[in-house]
């Protein structure tokens, strides 16, 4: 499989207690408890969209095809999204950014490391994708421990850097094929 394979088709992966899927409007319910909280973009980067507080206009107009995924995080017992993940801003098929959310319900819960480490498993064994990355805020260390229990090596620190729409300081974490698929 390729990259090009999931265009129009994008992938369900799933885990022992999770399904990582594409988001349709029957999940704007569940998106709507957690989706337009402000905590959830404490380090994000950016506050909520007006789509992120109203998830109905997520599925106002079609999806544009792309190579890139926008996954739900759906619990495999009754199909409550409770986060998203994306991989993102790929280049010449060889590198992506990822990034996940989870609703701070179901935060510490071991929920995040399960679907970013089944995301990193599906990218590195159905695609070309060689590295994958993040950036985290220094402060959200959540997220940088979560990066960590998947293999993500931090690789450095930019300092009073632009993260999507604030400056912070934050880690720059990469993830190779050759890290894990050696193992």
């Amino acid at each position: 499989m390729a990259l090009a394979d999931y265009v129009k088709n994008k992938p369900t992966i799933e885990t022992s207690s999770l399904v990582l899927r594409p988001m349709t409007s029957s999940d704007v319910p569940s998106l709507s408890t957690w989706l337009g909280r402000k905590e959830i973009y404490k380090y994000w980067g950016k506050g909520p969209s007006k789509a992120e507080k109203d998830p109905a206009l997520l599925f106002s107009s079609p999806e544009r095809e792309t190579q890139s995924f926008h996954l739900g995080i759906a619990l495999k017992e009754n199909n409550f999204v409770i986060g998203d993940i994306w991989v993102y801003l790929i280049q010449s098929k060889r590198m992506a950014n990822v990034a996940i959310r989870i609703s701070p319900e179901y935060q510490n819960k071991g929920l995040g490391t399960q679907a970013l480490g089944a995301m990193v498993n599906f990218c590195f064994s159905n695609t070309e994708l060689l590295r994958l990355q993040a950036e985290v805020d220094i402060r959200n260390i959540g997220s940088w421990k979560m990066l960590e229990k998947c293999n993500f090596v931090r690789e450095g620190m930019i300092r009073e850097g632009r993260m999507v729409n604030s400056w912070c300081d934050y880690y720059v974490y990469g993830l190779l094929k050759s890290d894990i698929m050696s193992e």
